[in-house]
């Protein structure tokens, strides 16, 4: 037997779904970031920095002006969160 036959191995369909409805995503982003990744984002001030909730999948999932209140956003919803710096 191999090394190689003793890791397991993920399809990429797999690997695109991994933590989907368990897992999200906090990362801090300015205001001007942010007209592609929220869609039908009402008029915000140019230069903030605010903090984003994203699901596993990239699919944008709140958006506040304060870090706990995200974090409080996720736990609502019984997510584990993860940062992105």
């Amino acid at each position: 037997m191999t090394r190689t036959d003793q890791i397991p191995t993920m399809t990429s369909g797999e690997l695109a779904h991994l933590g989907e409805g368990s897992v999200a995503y906090l990362r801090k982003v300015s205001s001007d970031d942010l007209r592609g990744r929220f869609p039908g984002l009402s008029e915000i001030q140019p230069g903030m920095e605010l903090w984003a909730l994203f699901a596993a999948n990239g699919q944008p999932i709140l958006l506040s002006d304060a870090r706990d209140r995200a974090l409080a956003g996720a736990m609502e919803n019984d997510l584990v969160t993860v940062a992105i710096h």
